[in-house]
């Protein structure tokens, strides 16, 4: 078989494993629509979107059911991807925004915004709310960049391995969980109510205006990483590679860690900490479709956006009526995969 035909094969793999992933998204994304407490049709489903239904099926459909499916999926891509580029960043393949500890520095700064300027809080009904969705993604993105900075820098001055930046990540987790429980020692009920029901990650929070400003920084963020493909593949390769190859990695490893910061901050700020999508999307990626990242970035991308909304959907149907957190989900489902790869790695 000659190079071409190799090629096209190589290709058509990766490429077809994308199209049955849409196709899943979609799927699950209409049957996310039709399940819950108000069960509805395919065919209700349909004449809501079109606009031919009745105001109640409306609502449902367009003010609960719409946002949490975009959430979702905005979400799942923000993260996955987020993950995908730090485990080539920091070559290492338990990097992901929860366990470097970007979700809690975000958390952090989220936490700090509603104590200092009453930026969010929760009413006598028990709705959670925010004031000002911009401040609050600020402060969560100043919170999630202390950790990034304190990481990277401890890695370029001491030439730290790939276990001991875990481990600097783990440190930072503590140290900004602790500084978190602080903040809410001092704050009164309705902030306090507000900061420990961000902390479980959920996706019926967020509005049709908080659903713009994730997406209007996701779609940009993905299509810069996307774009940057061919050096995360030189960077794979070794540091001394990818410089013989013309890419400038030191400013490659900043940017990207800056923009996955800014991806899981915005998340933080308006779902909670959401843990482990980030570490567990790539690597079954990688074991599906291998280590390009031509394709792994997308891949990542959509597949983080299937297992979000298929572990949300679960969560609301379980134990209906009662709705659980996501990010509980996510983090029983992620537990046992770090402590897979942390066997693996050590066994290396």
């Amino acid at each position: 078989m000659d190079i071409p035909q190799k090629y096209k094969r190589y290709t058509k793999k990766k490429i077809t494993f994308g199209i049955i992933l849409f196709i899943v998204l979609f799927l699950s994304s209409i049957y996310a629509l039709c399940v819950g407490d108000y069960k509805l049709t395919v065919n209700q489903v349909v004449n809501a979107l079109m606009g031919y239904e009745n105001s109640s099926i409306d609502l449902v459909v367009w003010n609960i059911r719409l946002p949490r499916i975009f959430a979702a999926i905005i979400a799942g891509m923000s993260l996955a991807v987020a993950g995908a580029v730090m485990q080539c960043i920091l070559r290492n393949p338990l990097a992901s925004p929860f366990t470097m500890g970007i979700s809690h520095g975000a958390m952090f700064g989220a936490s700090l915004s509603i104590i200092l300027f009453g930026l969010g809080g929760a009413e006598s009904s028990g709705r959670i709310f925010i004031n000002n969705p911009y401040m609050i993604t600020v402060f969560a993105f100043l919170g999630a960049l202390i950790g990034v900075v304190v990481i990277l820098f401890l890695a370029k001055l001491r030439g730290l391995t790939p276990e001991a930046i875990i481990l600097a990540g783990v440190a930072m987790s503590s140290l900004f969980t602790a500084g978190t429980m602080l903040i809410q020692y001092f704050a009164d009920d309705l902030q306090l109510a507000a900061m420990v029901y961000w902390t479980f990650g959920d996706l019926g929070r967020p509005l049709w205006e908080e659903i713009y400003i994730m997406a209007g920084i996701m779609i940009p963020s993905l299509l810069y990483f996307i774009y940057k493909r061919w050096d995360y593949n030189a960077l794979e390769a070794g540091e001394e590679t990818a410089k013989s190859l013309g890419v400038d990695t030191e400013k490659t490893r900043l940017i990207g860690m800056l923009i996955a910061s800014l991806l899981t901050a915005v998340d933080v700020a308006f779902l909670g900490i959401i843990g482990f999508v980030g570490l567990i999307c790539p690597h079954i990626v990688r074991i599906c479709i291998g280590g390009d990242y031509r394709f792994l970035i997308p891949i990542s991308a959509l597949f983080g956006a299937v297992l979000l909304l298929i572990a949300d959907t679960f969560a609301r149907t379980i134990i209906a009526p009662i709705v659980l957190p996501v990010g509980i989900l996510t983090s029983f489902l992620g537990a046992p995969m770090f402590l897979y790869l942390l066997l693996k790695m050590y066994k290396k």
